[in-house]
């Protein structure tokens, strides 16, 4: 054979051989191009899913509750639940923290005349919920409490259920209400009130901004400590030198309600309220081994008052 077919065969064997690796390379590459794409195409799947999920699980529903108002609730710089007849010619305003012992204090005493007054038309409460003792002591008591309780006004409620909660109010420094499973336990004993919509609103915290604005209003409303009670706007605790009793509200309310009609249906509905002891009217004489009502609770005579964080207790 001449060298030149030789060079000839061997050439034709070189561009064939080049021809295959060329065809191979060609293939490694579509197979790469189909599986960078399918990679590509779970990725985008994913990433849509992660994005869907953040936006409407964690972000939608962080929206929602940024706004999140419990019903009939007043909004604005003050948010507030209201209890009794909206037109009753006196408003009672308390300021409060579900941790504050001297705030139980004040719900123990004086809740009879409060109920009985807004049942009869004549008085509507507003009630604002904050966390001081939340932020002077640490914990999430306060807060998970209050937010329970703003689901209770969506389940027309709140009066019951804010009452059973002073009920079972724990040490101050036993934590308990950070506990959602003791607040669910504990809304138990109102009627009706554990639903599905109860729970859910009980665990997402779905009211919690709404009383970090109350909070926040606390703070620049120049008050200094819980709890703070005013009627038609005077402070309680600065009244009579602080030793304001049930029976002077009561008598201030009906001086108010002189010649009126009583204010009318109540604002905040409360079915399912627990069976509560018969209470000697405010102006009668203590029975044997009960105490009269006492005063609304002050620093002249109430050491347990709790400041805002940084500021003394008055």
């Amino acid at each position: 054979m001449s060298q030149k077919n030789h060079d000839g065969k061997r050439t034709a064997r070189e561009r064939m051989q080049e021809q295959r690796e060329k065809e191979r390379a060609r293939a490694r590459r579509r197979r790469q191009a189909v599986v960078a794409g399918s990679v590509v195409a779970v990725l985008a799947v994913a990433g849509g899913i992660a994005i869907w999920a953040t936006s409407s699980g964690g972000g939608k529903g962080s929206s929602d509750n940024e706004t999140a108002r419990p019903r009939q609730a007043s909004g604005g710089s003050r948010p507030a639940i209201p209890v009794g007849a909206p037109g009753a010619a006196s408003t009672l305003t308390v300021w409060e923290d579900f941790r504050c012992p001297a705030c139980q204090q004040f719900e123990t005493g004086f809740r009879p005349v409060v109920h009985e007054l807004e049942d009869s038309g004549r008085l509507k409460s507003e009630y604002h919920l904050v966390t001081i003792i939340d932020g002077n002591a640490g914990g999430k008591g306060s807060l998970n409490a209050a937010n329970a309780a703003l689901c209770a006004q969506d389940a027309g409620t709140f009066r019951a259920y804010h009452d059973v909660l002073y009920s079972h109010q724990p040490p101050e420094t036993e934590d308990k209400f950070a506990d959602k499973q003791y607040l669910l336990q504990l809304a138990g004993k109102v009627k009706g009130l554990v639903t599905p919509a109860f729970t859910t609103c009980v665990n997402d915290g779905r009211y919690d901004r709404f009383v970090q604005k109350s909070t926040d209003a606390f703070a620049r409303s120049g008050y200094r400590g819980t709890p703070t009670v005013l009627l038609n706007g005077k402070d309680l605790a600065k009244e009579k030198g602080g030793r304001f009793t049930p029976a002077d509200l009561k008598k201030m309310v009906l001086d108010a309600d002189k010649g009126k009609q009583p204010g009318g249906k109540s604002a905040s509905p409360h079915p399912g309220a627990p069976a509560r002891h018969k209470h000697a009217g405010p102006d009668a004489p203590p029975r044997a081994g009960h105490s009269a009502p006492g005063p609304v609770p002050s620093a002249a005579h109430q050491g347990t008052r709790h400041g805002a964080e940084g500021a003394p207790a008055y």
